[in-house]
């Protein structure tokens, strides 16, 4: 495929995968204003201040914090690097028994975590918790790196669309992001980036943002050759890159780069699936309605203590003009005492308690819908346990989430341990 007919066959695929994602992107967006005001990218890297404020609309963190709480309590459960919390074998359990086989599956796995400590897999897997708790899809790309071996790219809901095979698993990822002039040189060269672009690099201007799509898609021209030696155009995906709205450069040669992987790189756990849906539902959609009546409720009760503090005043009409003073201890003068009132335009007794009562019930539904009661278990014990109890509550409380553990374990842990154990052999770390 020539690159012209590549680059615009990515293009339409692109606007037909983004027409699916369209009823999704308002609802995560929805999410994150409510939710998770920090994440998710929704205007394009060039519209989005990034310094800038981001949870102006937030009047009650309970939501913000039960996600955090949620996502820290599946990555200490699920991939705590604190613990070896996977162990390799063979298909055949007979044969991983074997004390030489043993021993060797002993030795690969203790490379592989110390791959895992080096590189940022944990940090990345820490942020797709996130995502995954609140907006119910989460990705992050996989790449070999020659400084540590692995490297892990994580990503946000709303800079990248998704495309599952006929068994269900997700084979395709598109995503935009920005790249400045000088990461686009330093990646591609200055051969391949657009004429705009290498004249901005040419008089200095190195930080101008540009965006940049890279699209993963399995390879239909793929040719089995075998073994590791695979031209990067044959491998089993394709990995597109090009500047998005950028004219061509040297005639129909308008990609910045064509590149292949022999796995998918992209990790896409998805926390639950309704029929044949791409994107996963997600705990912060069921919280959603609490924690927005969360953040009116607090307006109402903020405004009622007010209220209650500095209420609404009359005063006479002789007092117009004049100085007048509320503050404690201060002094209003007046001509007439009996004519010249400044008094509370009306009193109101609000029934505080339950109105406390009525919030504290909303914070914890929001708490039990992001399942961090299971989380906090521990912490909430009026009194204290044995050891032994403490670890079966654990254990118990993992059981609560098995659907869910078992798709991230289809979805994110063997693909990424796979992933990982195939880079490695590659680069020779395996013996």
């Amino acid at each position: 495929m020539q690159s012209s007919e590549l680059r615009r066959h990515c293009e339409r695929r692109l606007s037909a995968l983004d027409r699916e994602r369209t009823t999704w992107l308002a609802h995560w967006r929805e999410l994150s204003d409510n939710i998770l005001p920090r994440r998710g990218s929704f205007l394009g890297p060039a519209a989005r201040a990034r310094g800038g404020k981001l949870n102006n609309k937030l009047l009650d963190s309970t939501a913000m914090l039960a996600a955090r709480t949620l996502a820290s309590g599946l990555m200490a459960g699920l991939t705590s690097p604190a613990r070896p919390w996977f162990r390799l074998g063979l298909g055949s359990p007979a044969v991983s028994a074997v004390p030489e086989v043993r021993a060797w599956l002993d030795d690969v796995q203790g490379r592989m975590f110390r791959v895992f400590a080096r590189s940022n897999l944990y940090n990345a897997l820490a942020v797709a918790y996130e995502e995954l708790a609140v907006f119910g899809t989460a990705a992050l790309v996989v790449t070999e790196d020659a400084k540590e071996i692995v490297r892990a790219y994580p990503l946000t809901a709303g800079e990248y669309w998704l495309a599952a095979s006929e068994r269900g698993s997700v084979n395709t990822l598109y995503r935009t992001f920005g790249m400045t002039t000088f990461q686009l040189v330093e990646r591609f060269g200055r051969g391949a980036v657009s004429t705009l672009v290498r004249e901005r690099y040419d008089r200095g201007q190195w930080d101008h943002e540009v965006e940049v799509v890279n699209a993963i898609e399995p390879n239909e021209e793929v040719h089995e050759s075998g073994g590791f030696a695979r031209h990067k155009h044959d491998m089993a995906y394709r990995s597109v890159w090009y500047e998005k709205g950028a004219p061509n450069n040297q005639g129909d040669e308008s990609l910045l780069d064509v590149g292949g992987f022999e796995e998918f790189p992209a990790l896409c756990p998805r926390w639950h699936l309704a029929g044949n849906d791409v994107y996963g539902r997600s705990p912060g959609m069921d919280a959603l309605p609490d924690a927005k009546s969360l953040q009116r409720m607090q307006l109402r009760f903020a405004e009622t203590l007010d209220k209650m503090v500095s209420p609404p005043m009359v005063a006479s009409p002789s007092l117009r003009g004049a100085a007048v003073a509320s503050t404690p201890s201060a002094v209003t003068y007046v001509a007439d005492l009996e004519g010249a009132g400044f008094r509370p335009a009306y009193q109101i007794n609000p029934p505080l308690a339950e109105f406390t009562a009525a919030i504290r019930e909303r914070q914890q539904a929001v708490r039990a819908a992001f399942h961090a009661d299971l989380f906090l278990m521990a912490t909430q014990l009026e009194e204290v346990r044995t050891a032994t109890e403490v670890a079966e509550r654990r254990a118990e409380k993992l059981v609560m989430l098995g659907p869910v553990l078992e798709r991230l374990h289809d979805d994110l842990l063997e693909p990424l341990i796979g992933r990982v154990f195939q880079i490695m052999a590659r680069n020779g770390h395996i013996p």
